[in-house]
C-alpha cells in the first residue's frame, strides 16, 4: 500500500479538509484527542459532534486510506470519522493498525472506531490487542481504551468478551498494578459513543 509523502499536496489537501479544521479555535484532531470534546459544555460540543458526523458522510473510503498511512494525527482522525459513519469496510484493518501500534494516540480512535462498529468480530479485535500488550507493563499505550471499548460492546451486545482480563489477579490486575498511576478500567467509551446516537441528538439539538 502506497504511503503518501508528508508534503505531498494529496495528503496536504485531505489534512485541511478533514484534520486540522477548527471549531471555537481548536483543530479536530485536538477535540478528538483523548476524547476531550466529551467534556465541553453542551453549546461548545454540540457544533463539534455535527461538524464530524458531517466529515464523517463526506469523506471518501480512498481520502480515509490516506489518513490512515500518515501521521498519528491523521490517523486519529480517519479513525473516528470511520467511527462516527460506521464504515465496518475498515474493520481488519484498523484491527491490524490497534495490534501494530506504530505511532502514538491512533490507538484511541481504532479502539473508539470498534467499540462503534460493536460486533464480536469487533471485540475479537479488541482481546487480541489486550491480549498482547497487557503482558507488557513496559507498554503503557491503549489498554484503558480497549477494555472499555470491549466493554461498551458487551453491554450492546450481552457478551462477555472483557470477562477473562478482568478476574481477580488477572491480566489486567496485572498491566494495572505495575503502571505509575494505576486506576480501575472504565465505561468512558459509552459516552463517547453516546454521542453520536440518534438519542443524544434529540436530547442536544443544534442550535
Amino acid at each position: 500500500m502506497r504511503t503518501p509523502h508528508s508534503s505531498s499536496p494529496e495528503l496536504l489537501d485531505v489534512i485541511s479538509r478533514y484534520v486540522t479544521p477548527a471549531t471555537r479555535g481548536v483543530a479536530r484532531h485536538l477535540h478528538l484527542l483523548r476524547g476531550n470534546f466529551a467534556g465541553d459544555a453542551a453549546d461548545e460540543r454540540t457544533p463539534f459532534v455535527e461538524s464530524l458526523r458531517t466529515a464523517a458522510r463526506e469523506i471518501t473510503d480512498e481520502e480515509l486510506g490516506i489518513l490512515l498511512r500518515s501521521e498519528w494525527r491523521s490517523r486519529l482522525t480517519a479513525a473516528w470519522l470511520i467511527g462516527v459513519d460506521r464504515r465496518d469496510r475498515f474493520r481488519d484493518a484498523l484491527g491490524e493498525l490497534l495490534s501494530a501500534s506504530e505511532v502514538c494516540f491512533s490507538g484511541q480512535g481504532y479502539c473508539f472506531a470498534l467499540a462503534r462498529l460493536g460486533t464480536d468480530e469487533d471485540a475479537r479485535y479488541l482481546a487480541a490487542y489486550l491480549d498482547q500488550y497487557l503482558r507488557r507493563p513496559d507498554c503503557p499505550y491503549d489498554q484503558h481504551w480497549a477494555i472499555s471499548a470491549l466493554l461498551h460492546i458487551d453491554g450492546r451486545t450481552g457478551s462477555g468478551h472483557a470477562e477473562r482480563f478482568l478476574v481477580p489477579g488477572g491480566l489486567w490486575d496485572q498491566w494495572n498494578e505495575a503502571q505509575y498511576r494505576p486506576a480501575p478500567p472504565s465505561r468512558f467509551v459509552d459516552e463517547l459513543c453516546g454521542a453520536f446516537s440518534a438519542e443524544w441528538a434529540q436530547r442536544c439539538p443544534g442550535p
